[in-house]
């Protein structure tokens, strides 16, 4: 199979790309990336892309499956409007591609809790996003749902603080539908639920996850 990818930068992102890249199954991997991210190798292609014209890029979105990790925070992309358009506009128009060039299967990751109605600005971006990219109707959609996500050596403050008082709530059997989970674990549930996932629209919740990177392992 053939994959392409956005948010291959990022810390999910960066692991799937190494688990694809490992897998028998994928033959050629491509990543749409604004800096060379990966060293090279003989599956991979890194297209450098300018994602203000992603439109122009079109050509490279083909293959069998698509995939994006693509997301940031308002802190980094300077405002909730400018978050919108990374997060959520960002990721239709490479779904809408995807769909236009006839990939069968889209996976996503988005977030617990996304609901297009919610008050909560990150809720009702990730749930936008979700309720649009079904709208495509691809053959088979799979939508990521972790709570929490454990990176790697992250320099985000409120992220550690964050992380650590949900493993505390978690250990007493709280909130567990937010559970922390490390990236790689995610990463791994994306991959097996791309070979397992059967339905047209599948929505991986963090009990999910824990048992797709099990069964992976």
């Amino acid at each position: 199979m053939r994959a392409v990818l956005i948010g291959g930068s990022g810390a999910t992102g960066r692991i799937l790309v190494q688990d694809l890249l490992n897998s028998a199954e994928f033959t050629e991997v491509i990543v749409l990336l604004r800096r060379k991210t990966f060293e090279e190798q003989p599956k991979l292609q890194q297209i450098i892309v300018d994602f203000n014209k992603l439109q122009e890029f079109e050509q490279h979105i083909r293959g069998d499956v698509a995939i994006s990790c693509l997301g940031t925070t308002a802190k980094d992309a300077g405002s909730k409007d400018a978050q919108w358009k990374v997060d959520h506009d960002l990721n239709l128009q490479f779904a809408a591609l995807a769909k236009k060039n006839e990939i069968p299967c889209f996976v996503l990751l988005s977030a617990v809790n996304a609901d297009a109605g919610s008050k909560i600005f990150y809720n009702r971006m990730k749930g936008s996003l979700e309720q649009h990219v079904k709208a495509l109707d691809f053959g088979k959609l799979i939508i990521v749902q972790p709570g929490g996500l454990i990176r790697p050596n992250t320099d985000r403050l409120g992220e550690k603080i964050g992380i650590n008082a949900l493993k505390a709530f978690n250990r007493i059997g709280l909130f567990k539908t937010y559970e922390a989970l490390p990236v790689a674990r995610v990463a791994m549930a994306m991959l097996q639920a791309i070979r397992s996932c059967q339905d047209p629209v599948n929505i991986i919740s963090v009990k999910d996850i824990k048992q797709l990177s099990k069964i992976a392992e």
